[in-house]
């Protein structure tokens, strides 16, 4: 394994003919791209890897305005998506059986120190509608009136997706959240947060439940 200095690599990352270029421990090296085996059979724990990681990766690649953004600040190389993928894999998947779910409670689409929402409550209305109401607490800490609601429902049946980017604002206290007439009877999973006027800190989520569309 070669360590890059200088010249015209220099800085360079990722595959360039038979040699790999990465950032390991705050400096640049070259390595030899490793022969890959296409009739080899994986192991049980290179399965489970793997699975894992699609799985998260399905899951959150359509929420990646929000979770790419909002979820702490970047660390390094490591991109708020990267941080947010790691979590995800390590926290929020379950196995069942020979399959992996996502852990619903567990999922996060923003992480930080911004007040969340206080006393959230996620009801169906008839035609078409989500309600939620939560309780203004401005003032609570970093929590200002202006501050952004953002909202994410999941359709597991459908594998869709809905982001209210905003839905409100904290002082508003009651939010409606149009559906598609499609979704009716249909279970949505829900998540919301907060984020600050300027987009720069955001609230740790919160899971709001699973609610059947009427």
């Amino acid at each position: 394994m070669g360590t890059i200095k200088k010249g015209i690599l220099g800085g360079f990352r990722g595959k360039v003919g038979s040699v790999v270029v990465a950032r390991w421990r705050g400096k640049y090296v070259m390595r030899s791209f490793p022969e890959i085996d296409e009739n080899r059979i994986p192991t049980e724990k290179q399965r489970k890897v793997r699975e894992r990681f699609g799985l998260v990766a399905r899951f959150l690649n359509p929420m990646k305005p929000i979770v790419g953004k909002y979820f702490v600040q970047k660390q390094g190389d490591k991109s708020p998506f990267n941080l947010a993928t790691s979590y995800h894999i390590k926290e929020a998947v379950l196995e069942v059986g020979e399959d992996f779910i996502m852990d619903y409670p567990k999922v996060l689409i923003s992480k930080g120190d911004l007040s969340g929402l206080q006393s959230p409550t996620l009801t169906a209305s008839i035609g078409n509608t989500l309600q939620l109401t939560y309780t203004d607490n401005t003032g609570q800490g970093f929590a200002k009136a202006d501050d952004q609601l953002l909202v994410l429902l999941f359709v597991a049946d459908l594998g869709e997706y809905q982001l209210f980017t905003p839905a409100g604002t904290r002082v508003e206290t009651i939010v409606n959240l149009p559906l598609p007439q499609y979704w009716s009877g249909l279970e949505i999973n829900a998540w919301a947060t907060f984020v600050d006027a300027e987009g720069k800190r955001a609230a740790t989520s919160t899971y709001l439940g699973a609610v059947t569309a009427l």
